[in-house]
């Protein structure tokens, strides 16, 4: 059994969330604690929360309030309701909610059943139940559990005593700068699964790093190229152009378009897909800001890149789960994850810190230099490849001889440059 904890501010958010699972008929309440029993009554949202109060009031130092768990069996474990019932009263016992609100949910929106259970982690006392170690206690229960019930053991492959290896984003300042930025290109596209440009250049947002295309004629034809560029922390250029050919063929135009045709497929059918959806809807109905989101998302290994013009206008969402190393615009997860429902929810709410343009994808002649998303932080990640491959080099050389469109691009931007006025 897998249990996800989303801590955030926004009770109303999550019970509602819950609730309208429950109108759909893609849910149902399990049992409640210290709550008033579920009825079909309009305010039943309103009472509950009307009995949480007191838990909220006593304590105003505590940001993050609200517990929003999902469990997960095995999707192979049929369990009937009473299982269910007693898997979360024996959760929420090791975890030290037994004396706290709280109600049981069970989704059957998607293809496994599973548990939703929303709470407060403050008392009557105005004081916070210990957190420190939440999710390492949870683990320890979900094991219980399992040998209680006799459940199939789940595991992510993903985290299993694979090899740990730390990523920054690129320094312009050193200068090593072609290497820097080649050990990520040489990375992404062997593990990370993106169907787009826009996608991709999300991702090497997170090292300081944007990829553009670029086009040049060629006996009358027009061809593709990329470039790539570092950015600093406001997410301007500064650095020269740096063509594709110089990183290998993987790091080319053609190869990332076989890439985003094979990505699309594999996103498209993902089985990681709903569960990811899942984790983030929740954490947009327990959290009331922008930032308050990302920080939650990315606690829990998500990436979140907003796309908003000049006017604070946001007409784009990415979100990179690090976990799947997948890469997925909102709209492809779900419609509730769209730019314009984002755009509704955060409007009255926002500050909009750090607003970002994201620029045309093409390469103009003499174009200003723009912003793109960036993030300023260290992340870790676990894979299974063995070192050796990771630390391999690609031939920088184009031993090929094949056409450089890209170096034809710049060229004739050269050209035009030194023509008299």
């Amino acid at each position: 059994m897998i249990a996800k904890i989303g801590k955030g501010s926004n009770l109303i958010g999550a019970l509602s969330y819950n609730q309208l699972k429950v109108d759909k008929g893609q849910g149902s309440v399990l049992f409640t604690n210290n709550l008033p029993e579920p009825n079909n009554t309009s305010n039943y949202i309103a009472q509950l929360y009307k009995h949480f109060e007191p838990y909220l009031l006593l304590n105003n130092k505590t940001e993050k309030v609200v517990r929003h768990i999902s469990l997960n069996p095995n999707p192979n474990n049929k369990l009937t309701d009473e299982t269910l019932n007693e898997i979360a009263k024996q959760y929420m016992n090791s975890m030290d909610y037994e004396n706290q609100p709280y109600i049981v949910y069970k989704h059957s929106d998607i293809e496994r059943e599973h548990i939703h259970i929303v709470t407060v982690c403050t008392d009557l006392e105005g004081k916070k139940i210990d957190d420190k170690y939440d999710h390492l206690k949870s683990m320890k229960t979900c094991r219980e559990i399992e040998k209680k019930f006799n459940l199939t053991f789940v595991v992510n492959q993903t985290n299993m005593e694979s090899k740990q290896i730390q990523f920054t984003p690129v320094d312009y300042t050193k200068h090593n700068l072609k290497t820097q930025i080649a050990s990520v290109i040489r990375y992404l596209p062997k593990y990370y699964k993106y169907d787009s440009l826009t996608s991709y250049n999300a991702l090497l947002s997170l090292f300081n790093i944007r990829a553009e295309k670029v086009e040049a004629s060629y006996n009358g034809q027009t061809k593709h190229g990329l470039v790539y560029f570092a950015i600093n922390e406001k997410g301007e250029k500064v650095s020269n152009p740096f063509k594709a050919s110089l990183f290998g063929k993987n790091a080319g135009y053609i190869s990332l378009e076989k890439h985003f045709k094979k990505s699309k497929e594999i996103l498209k059918g993902a089985s990681n897909k709903s569960s990811l959806n899942q984790i983030i809807e929740i954490t947009l109905n327990t959290t009331n800001s922008q930032k308050e989101f990302k920080e939650e998302l990315l606690n829990q290994g998500i990436n979140v890149v907003i796309f908003q013009n000049r006017d604070n206008r946001i007409y784009g969402v990415t979100f990179i789960d690090h976990s799947s190393k997948s890469v997925y615009k909102g709209s492809d997860l779900s419609k509730e994850l769209s730019a314009n429902i984002l755009k509704q929810k955060w409007s009255s709410t926002e500050d909009y810190p750090r607003s970002i343009l994201i620029p045309s994808q093409q390469t103009k002649t003499n174009e200003a230099d723009e912003l793109h998303p960036m993030f300023d932080y260290l992340y870790s990640e676990t894979t299974d490849f063995n070192n050796n491959e990771f630390l391999s080099l690609f031939n920088l050389l184009n031993n090929n001889q094949e056409i450089d469109y890209e170096e034809l691009s710049f060229e004739k931007r050269i050209k035009r440059r030194r023509k008299p006025l």
